[in-house]
């Protein structure tokens, strides 16, 4: 056992993108950093940054309970969990074969609540820690061709809710960051999905000009979430939700303010371009 004083974060999805500038930012914050992927060749820059690389797969109960379990062995505690791993799942969902569908959900959902589960009893026998749940605007927002990653994404926020009620007398803050637009590798994924499943036949019109818009927006840095995170952990109490990133605040402020007829109307004018 490797016991230190600094706090210890578990960031998942740490291959890439949001993930890999939360583990890069934690390290230079002054956190022992694990950052867990299935693609550990692609951690390479976290390892030399001073942080430690973890093989995890979200969808696997055993990857989980034994990077878990590995992190208390080395460290003796575990004092943040950011569950950042996911993808977006896009395609009409008349053309997304459920199997794919039930994968959105393990990955996206599932694997959340399971790496929850498995670091609350450590949470609660040392008296605190943070949990930051990486949603997005569409949990709260969602657009056509993209039901299930929308479905994941409102189920999290729900899930968070009912968590941060159940672990708040433990010292424990369970905390949402709903992310905008930001540079990563998901655009690129949710369009090649839109495509692969529905380039062709009913919905082929609404695929073309989702990836037509995705394809021209101009996106912020990720270090534009990596800076509400640090946020969440510096504050003594930190609020329930953060957001940030492109469209973020007007697009929120719009999806609590109009109908949803309006909000539907609005929808429907971006989708034909």
């Amino acid at each position: 056992m490797n016991i230190t004083d600094k706090p210890v974060a578990l960031v998942t999805g740490a291959s890439s993108g949001l993930g890999k500038d939360f583990a890069l930012r934690l390290i230079r914050e002054g956190y022992t950093v694990y950052g867990a992927a299935r693609r550990v060749e692609r951690m390479k820059e976290i390892g030399d940054a001073g942080g430690l690389v973890l093989p995890l797969d979200v969808t696997d109960d055993r990857s989980m309970v034994e990077a878990v379990a590995h992190i208390i062995d080395e460290q003796g505690h575990i004092d943040v969990l950011i569950n950042n791993a996911g993808y977006g799942q896009f395609g009409a969902l008349e053309d997304v074969p459920i199997a794919e569908g039930r994968r959105q959900i393990e990955t996206n959902l599932i694997g959340v609540a399971r790496l929850t589960q498995l670091c609350l009893p450590h949470m609660r026998a040392q008296g605190g820690g943070r949990i930051i749940n990486i949603s997005s605007i569409g949990g709260k927002l969602a657009t056509p061709l993209g039901s299930w990653y929308h479905a994941s994404k409102y189920a999290l926020e729900g899930l968070s809710d009912s968590l941060r009620n159940e672990v708040r007398s433990f010292g424990i803050s369970v905390v949402v960051i709903e992310p905008g637009g930001v540079e990563s590798e998901w655009s690129g994924i949710a369009t090649g999905e839109a495509a692969r499943y529905s380039a062709d036949g009913a919905y082929a019109g609404l695929v073309r000009r989702f990836n037509k818009m995705q394809g021209q927006l101009k996106l912020p840095p990720a270090q534009v979430i990596s800076d509400l995170v640090v946020k969440a952990l510096r504050a003594k109490r930190p609020k329930a939700r953060y957001s940030g990133g492109h469209l973020a605040a007007p697009l929120l402020f719009l999806r609590r303010h109009l109908s949803d007829r309006m909000i539907d109307r609005l929808i429907s004018m971006a989708s034909k371009g």
